[in-house]
């Protein structure tokens, strides 16, 4: 993950103190003054970082991470380097979560960005944009030549948006990253916190999320449609991926270049789709799944597997096409 401007970090903090927090009673020996600098991804971790593994569905990613600490579960250490240090606990997502408030107290949920000012007032800014009126803009904010912001959008602090970019009326923009040439119509939410909270009996708790939206070149987004900010990785939409109204994106999803997606599909977390997929309106895409290049999702689906590259699936659970077809035509006998 790029460097993280949208969220203050804490720390380092010694190895020992991370250890109390989240829950780990094995064999310590490693150093005291062992110092940890961050948690990331698996994959974006490196060798003063802490990361997490929780599936072996990851476990070609794990095998070559180069953090210098997991927290996992005993059965998944077998899925780590022999160098990377095995922090084996009961629940990993809730000790991540701990974890993750020690670097990152005020990232689970979504404060107010008290640095916000009218575009009116801070239009010397930006000579070569037009806004609307009631527009909000807050700090260290980019803007590209020739965009334009619809009227009551709020642009929050740190946010960067590409040239000849069109933002709609009632958009809010956060922790994010526009390219240009980026279409967002009346009324989206980009780049708000995810649905990650850790279940308690007694009380629900909500985990940080510290990473960003990033909309790539040509992208649209529709009306009223919704795309969460990563948890630890980011959010990508791909090179000229369109986007309908009332989708929602959620934490961690990675959408390639060149797919369409229609109106009401709804997408868990940390989900993968390839180039040039095509999926109907209302499917709904389980998280944690891969979905390949050229696939096409019929209207109304629920896929709950992985789908290779150029498959046609439909139905609920969705299955190859010719077979939903077949099967109907039965039924209809």
């Amino acid at each position: 993950m790029s460097k993280n401007h949208f969220f203050e970090k804490k720390g380092p903090f010694p190895l020992k103190e991370l250890i109390k927090v989240i829950g780990y009673t094995g064999k310590k020996t490693y150093e005291n003054d062992f110092k940890i600098f961050g948690i990331e991804s698996l994959k974006n971790a490196d060798k003063n970082d802490m990361t997490f593994l929780n599936s072996s569905k990851y476990q070609e990613i794990s095998l070559k991470t180069k953090a210098a600490a997991c927290i996992t579960l005993p059965n998944f250490s077998k899925f780590l380097p022999e160098k990377c240090i095995k922090l084996d606990v009961k629940n990993v997502l809730f000790s991540v979560t701990q974890a993750l408030k020690m670097f990152y107290p005020d990232a689970d949920v979504d404060v107010l960005d008290e640095n916000l000012s009218y575009s009116d007032d801070v239009k010397k800014l930006y000579p070569d944009v037009k806004f609307g009126k009631n527009v909000l803009i807050g700090e260290n904010v980019l803007i590209g030549k020739h965009s334009r912001i619809a009227s009551n959008s709020i642009i929050e602090s740190n946010v960067c948006i590409g040239e000849n970019c069109i933002i709609g009326s009632f958009v809010m923009i956060r922790n994010s990253l526009i390219s240009k040439n980026v279409y967002i119509q009346d009324g989206s939410k980009i780049g708000v916190k995810g649905f990650g909270f850790i279940p308690n009996k007694n009380k629900n708790i909500r985990t940080p999320h510290i990473g960003k939206v990033i909309l790539e070149e040509g992208v649209e987004i529709g009306a009223n449609s919704t795309i969460d900010r990563g948890s630890l990785a980011d959010t990508v939409i791909g090179k000229n991926t369109f986007i309908d109204n009332q989708v929602h994106i959620a934490h961690n999803v990675q959408i390639g270049k060149n797919c369409m997606i229609a109106g009401q599909v709804g997408f868990a977390g940390s989900c993968t789709l390839g180039d040039n997929v095509i999926i109907g309106g209302q499917a709904g895409i389980s998280g944690h799944l891969k979905i390949g290049n050229n696939v096409k999702i019929g209207g109304g689906s629920g896929v709950i597997n992985d789908i290779y590259d150029n498959q046609q699936v439909m139905g609920y659970p969705a299955v190859p096409l010719k077979n939903f077809v077949r099967q109907r035509k039965k039924n209809e006998k």
